[in-house]
C-alpha cells in the first residue's frame, strides 16, 4: 500500500515550510552528498549512537568485528565531525542513503505534511517536525544500546521527523480519505488505515531487531516507531490554542 496523495480540498494555507522541507532535503542530498558518493561528508554529519552516547567524536575509521568469531566483518570509515556530535541529530535528518531512500521519505512528507502545516502553522510545524526527528534519533540510539547493536554505524535520513508527521497526521485527520496503490490499483482509504497499516508494519519489522540488529535491512525501525510516537504524543500539544492567522492573499481554499 502506497499512498500517492490524500484529500486536500480543505486547506487554507499554502505549506511554504513543507515546500522547503523538501528542497532542502535533496539539495543536501545532490549538492553535499552528491548522490550519496560523498562518503567522507555523509559519514561526518550523519548519527553514530556511541557519539551520542559518549559525546566524544569518533574522528577515524572503525574495524568493526564479528560479535561471535572476533573476525573482522568490515570497516566504518568515521569522519570527523566539525560540530558537536549532538547536533548530528539534527543534521543526519537531511541527508539520505540513495535515491529511493530520499524519494519514499519526500514523497510521505509532500503527501503529508502540507496537513499539519495547515493545521500548527509554519513556526510550529517547524518546531514539531525537527522535535520529532531529535526524539526518534534518541529513540534508535536507545534501541542500539539496549538490544546491544553495534553503536559505531551511522544512521541518517528524515524517516523518523516523517514519522512523527505521519503520527500527528493520524490523530487530526483520521478519517481523510488518501489515495492509495493497492495491487496495481489506485483506491481511497481513510488515513487511519494507510498509516495504520505503515505503523504495523514498522512495527512487526521492528521486532526483528531482537533478533537481527538495530538497524535490520539497513532501517532503523526503532527512529521509525520512536518517530512515530513522538508525533502521536505531541501533536495535541502543538494543535493547541487558536489557529495561527493567514498571511494576506491566503484562505482561499487551496487544493492538490
Amino acid at each position: 500500500m502506497i499512498p500517492i496523495g490524500d484529500d486536500n480540498t480543505d486547506r487554507t494555507r499554502t505549506p511554504y515550510l513543507n515546500y522547503l522541507l523538501v528542497a532542502a532535503n535533496v539539495l543536501v542530498f545532490v549538492l553535499f552528498q552528491r548522490l550519496g558518493t560523498n562518503e567522507r561528508f555523509t559519514y561526518a554529519f550523519a548519527t553514530v549512537p556511541q557519539e551520542i552516547v559518549t559525546g566524544d567524536d569518533l574522528d577515524r575509521p572503525i574495524i568493526v568485528r564479528d560479535p561471535l568469531s572476533g573476525d573482522v566483518a568490515g570497516t566504518v570509515p568515521l569522519q570527523p565531525t566539525p560540530i558537536p556530535v549532538y547536533l548530528t541529530l539534527l543534521t543526519s535528518m537531511f541527508m539520505h542513503g540513495g535515491l529511493a531512500h530520499i524519494f519514499g521519505n519526500m514523497l510521505y512528507l509532500w503527501i503529508f505534511g502540507d496537513n499539519i502545516e495547515d493545521r500548527l502553522g509554519h513556526g510550529r510545524y517547524l518546531a514539531f517536525y525537527l522535535l520529532c526527528g531529535i526524539l526518534a534519533g534518541l529513540a534508535h540510539v536507545l534501541v542500539t544500546v539496549v538490544l546491544k547493536q553495534n553503536p559505531l554505524l551511522p544512521a541518517l535520513g528524515a524517516s523518523g521527523a516523517i514519522s512523527g508527521v505521519l503520527g500527528g497526521y493520524m490523530v487530526l485527520h483520521p478519517k481523510r480519505r488518501v489515495r492509495v496503490l493497492m495491487m496495481r490499483t489506485i483506491q481511497e482509504v481513510p488515513a487511519i488505515v494507510a498509516i495504520g497499516v505503515w505503523f504495523l508494519f514498522q512495527l512487526v519489522s521492528g521486532l526483528g531487531m531482537l533478533g537481527g540488529g538495530a538497524q535490520a535491512g539497513g532501517v532503523a525501525y526503532g527512529a521509525h516507531i520512536g518517530g512515530f510516537l513522538a508525533g502521536v504524543g505531541l501533536i495535541k500539544l502543538f494543535a493547541a490554542g487558536p489557529s495561527p492567522s493567514l498571511p494576506p492573499g491566503e484562505g482561499s481554499g487551496v487544493r492538490g
